[in-house]
């Protein structure tokens, strides 16, 4: 547990952690009559950790010092759980460590000996991209959707092990940071498989999380145009905006962003982001905000900041949940 907290700190250990702070006084957003019941997500992670012969069989996480799936899990879980107000539970029910590399697109394979000259000579095989039909077929994917076992799953990995961020199978299964997985229309229900890579930390891990958050939020508001579409307000940004009041932002432009990842920028800008801790009433008096809001400039931070901003309580306007988490975390209740 020493080795957890070391290298995924939890509050009070950075000054801005948003974890750390009061809720405005105005916000209802912890109300307990206002939240939805928490669910709980059963996941399936797959771990391809190569062990290497010829470096006295340590692991390739072990080798290159690299982080361990399971802490790594266990923080995101963590994380996911909070950003969400209790309502995200996640679950490892099956967890699988492979000895080996997972197969590209073109049937190409690493060997022990292919890798490690390509990480000496930074020469990567291409096209990087697995082969998702194979890992689905290997692990029965479709088989434990199909019969409940699992509703998603965590691939695990080292540097470029092709993984998308997320990609989303299943029927009706639609763009998540990738084209939707052909090939897995006969799975009852869709899913989705996360990639995560454990020579990164939590931070990015929120960050594949984002980007599917967006995804499926784009698809959610796709049809609604105008005032209606509050997707499309949450994202308001200087750089989007220039000159207007702005709101949240998006998972790589904070409200006063002026390039992508740009979390620790100083400048002062009107935004109303704190209105939206009092969901559905948006039309709160906006604040000068900074960098210190989200964490100075940490990736893990201001992912956490961002999300805690998500509407997430009972209700429905236009036909939409007040709880974007729904659709986020479970791909078929987002009508296609």
């Amino acid at each position: 547990m020493k080795e957890i907290n070391e290298k995924f700190p939890t509050p009070p250990d950075h000054p801005n952690d948003p974890r750390s702070r009061p809720r405005p006084a105005y916000g209802h957003e912890t109300d307990p009559a206002l939240l939805p019941a928490p669910i709980t997500r059963k996941v399936l992670m797959i771990s391809h950790n190569p062990v290497f012969q010829t470096e006295n069989r340590q692991t390739a996480r072990e080798y290159f010092h690299w982080y361990r799936p399971v802490d790594l899990a266990r923080a995101y879980m963590d994380d996911v759980r909070w950003c969400t107000y209790g309502y995200a539970n996640y679950e490892v029910v099956e967890s699988v460590a492979v000895d080996g590399y997972p197969v590209k697109r073109d049937k190409f394979r690493y060997t022990e000996k292919s890798y490690l000259d390509a990480w000496r000579n930074r020469t990567f095989h291409d096209p990087d991209g697995v082969d998702y039909l194979e890992i689905v077929r290997e692990f029965q994917i479709i088989q434990k959707i199909n019969s409940g076992a699992i509703d998603e799953v965590w691939l695990f990995g080292h540097p470029y092990g092709g993984y998308y961020e997320s990609i989303m199978g299943g029927p009706g299964a639609f763009w998540c940071n990738a084209p939707a997985l052909a090939g897995t229309e006969h799975a009852q229900r869709r899913f989705v498989i996360m990639g995560f890579n454990f020579e990164r930390g939590v931070g990015e891990m929120l960050e594949d999380l984002g980007h599917r958050a967006e995804s499926i939020l784009f698809k959610l508001y796709e049809n609604i145009k105008g005032d209606a579409n509050l997707w499309e307000r949450f994202m308001k940004c200087a750089k989007s905006h220039p000159g207007d009041v702005t709101e949240c932002g998006n998972v790589h432009f904070a409200p006063n962003s002026d390039r992508d990842y740009d979390w620790g920028n100083p400048k002062k800008v009107l935004s109303r982001c704190d209105t939206w801790y009092n969901f559905p009433h948006l039309n709160g008096v906006p604040r000068l905000v900074d960098d210190s809001e989200w964490g100075s400039g940490a990736i893990r931070l201001h992912h956490l900041w961002w999300f805690r901003h998500f509407p997430h309580i009972l209700g429905e306007s236009h036909g939409i949940a007040h709880n974007w988490w729904q659709y986020i975390i479970d791909p078929n209740t987002v009508l296609v």
